[in-house]
């Protein structure tokens, strides 16, 4: 089977163009993931940053 030329470099260019879309949403996902992750206060150890408890034992380890 054989397709036109025409057809072919028309399918090519949407997919690039779609590909250039895909890649443009993940860098905009991951910009505002990093500008959000900046907004955040930095976690204090020790206490707990949001309504759940961290996993990590709160004890001291006893000095050697």
């Amino acid at each position: 089977m054989l397709i036109h030329a025409d057809l072919m470099l028309t399918l090519a260019n949407e997919r690039h163009r779609e590909l250039l879309a895909e890649n443009e949403r993940r860098s905009l996902l991951s910009s505002a993931r990093r500008a959000r992750r900046a907004r955040k206060s930095p976690a204090v150890r020790g206490r707990p940053t949001g309504t759940l408890a961290s996993c990590e034992p709160s004890a001291a380890v006893p000095a050697r």
